[in-house]
């Protein structure tokens, strides 16, 4: 199976069969859209869900949205025999990693839902807030996707002994 890995900011369109597409999110957010009939899907990986209203962006920067991430994934797997009011949607991410970095994730997580319900995109799956980071993953031509929650803190191990120096020897440093 061939494995796509995207980041923040990109998008992959899959129309054949054996490809995941996978990504790890914290406050982001992913979109995963399948077209049943044409058998095309692809996820996209956004970082904010819309600039604000004086907040100029480059051109570049634009895809890290997700009001542009989305029409561009919706657009990539159009050109590939999707029909757009045939897409579900699986939404994922929008995370509280950092409780002090505000409500980015829920609101990312806002941006996705009301975006799929101002285009007419079914959601056939959703996993959003929460406080674990996500592991996606996401087989395009079936639909089929799974996630992963990431420890939300690395586990405690007890401490290693430190051998004791033998008695009388002597100490060296270099």
């Amino acid at each position: 199976m061939r494995r796509v890995s995207i980041v923040q900011g990109e998008n992959a369109v899959v129309a054949e069969p054996d490809v995941v597409v996978a990504t790890l999110l914290g406050s982001c957010v992913a979109a995963c859209l399948y077209d049943p009939v044409a058998k095309v899907g692809g996820m996209n990986h956004f970082l904010l869900g819309e600039p604000g209203a004086d907040h100029k962006v480059a051109a570049s920067e634009m895809s890290r949205y997700g009001l542009h991430a989305m029409e561009l994934l919706i657009n990539g797997m159009m050109a590939r025999g999707a029909v757009r009011n045939r897409l579900q949607a699986h939404l994922y991410g929008g995370a509280t990693i950092v409780s002090g970095l505000g409500g980015i994730g829920a609101s990312n997580a806002a941006f996705a839902r009301r975006f799929m319900e101002t285009e007419g995109i079914a959601i056939a799956h959703a996993d959003l807030g929460g406080t674990s980071a996500r592991k996606i993953e996401f087989l395009p031509h079936e639909g089929r996707s799974r996630c992963t929650k990431v420890a939300e803190r690395v586990p405690e191990r007890p401490p290693v002994p430190i051998p004791a120096p033998a008695d009388g020897g002597e100490l060296e440093l270099f």
